[in-house]
């Protein structure tokens, strides 16, 4: 394949690399498709001819490796495939067709937004300024705008979000859009909503160390036992100390697990209990049910003949149930 600069102008001894690639590339790819880049950016500047087999040898990268990292920036536009080979784009041409938009006259739903756009006007450049020190890369802007109509978030709310990943120290799209993604899913709109988000994650947290110190797990919780915690407080709107008389049935268990405790409280949900009181007296005639079953048995010897045991929980549960 041939490689073709499409700025001609700038044939010098060395190689130009523009800053928007190390603010907006740069942490996205990984570093063998960087490495293809940098090299074929090396090469288009003296016209080269070369073969991707040639770039394998060359880079001592596999010619799978070449073939994604090709079809990577290809994807990204700073390379374009053409039927002799590929010309390796200017990124600051790029980024103008990006920012550039013809000016037009403003419609009426457009004029009853100004205050709208203002005020995310605004909120945008506080981002800029808080998070990214004033120099926040330009392709963020339409990524932002994006972001408000697709998840709804008022400025605050959006303030906040890049407030949290610059916290967590991933302050990159991929991040941010995950983030924005899972508020979105918790109905995150206004900054009220995620108070209250904040307040029950918070509380999830205190369950979950709980529940961790009741079982004697000295190890952090997966995702999945996290998942059921997070059903038993979010979904069934329980409290810990419905899930404590769960954590007590637990103690007649060798191994003590978490698909136990969901049969128990699910159980519990479907049944409609809802406090602590209504499940310790449905566990209380559950036990004096029990208690009358093996008096009958013993007394008449009605347990000459083969019953249903009532030894396990389940069980009991799915007799009562018929």
């Amino acid at each position: 394949m041939k490689l073709e600069s499409a700025d001609l102008s700038s044939l010098f001894s060395n190689t130009s690399i523009p800053d928007i690639f190390f603010s907006e590339y740069l942490s996205e790819a990984s570093g063998d498709f960087i490495k293809v880049y940098l090299y074929m950016l090396f090469l288009s500047k003296y016209d080269k001819d070369i073969k991707i087999n040639d770039l394998s040898k060359k880079l001592v990268l596999p010619v799978k490796t070449i073939q994604d990292a090709v079809k990577y920036w290809e994807d990204k536009c700073l390379i374009t495939k053409k039927n002799t080979g590929y010309i390796v784009n200017s990124i600051q041409e790029i980024e103008l067709h990006k920012l550039y938009k013809p000016k037009t006259a403003l419609s009426a739903e457009q004029l009853q937004k100004s205050a709208e756009n203002q005020k995310r006007a605004k909120a945008i450049d506080f981002i800029n300024n808080k998070y990214f020190s004033g120099l926040m890369p330009t392709t963020w802007y339409p990524e932002i705008e994006l972001w408000f109509k697709k998840y709804g978030f008022d400025e605050e709310v959006m303030i906040a979000l890049f407030g949290y990943c610059f916290d967590m120290s991933a302050l990159h799209k991929n991040y941010v859009q995950a983030v924005a993604e899972a508020w979105n899913k918790n109905n995150i709109k206004t900054f009220n909503d995620l108070d209250v988000y904040y307040e029950k994650q918070e509380k999830l947290k205190v369950i979950a160390k709980t529940i961790s110190k009741k079982l004697g797990l000295s190890r952090a919780l997966t995702q999945y036992e996290y998942a059921y915690i997070e059903k038993w407080v979010v979904d069934y709107g329980y409290s810990l100390d419905i899930i404590e008389i769960a954590l007590k049935k637990t103690t007649s268990k060798a191994n003590p697990n978490f698909d136990y405790l969901d049969k128990l409280l699910t159980d519990w949900h479907e049944r409609g209990f809802k406090t602590s009181g209504e499940v310790q007296s449905f566990l209380n005639e559950m036990k004096e049910k029990n208690k009358n079953v093996k008096q009958l048995e013993k007394t008449t010897g009605y347990n000459k003949y083969d019953q249903r045991t009532y030894d396990n929980l389940d069980n009991l549960y799915a007799n009562l149930k018929k």
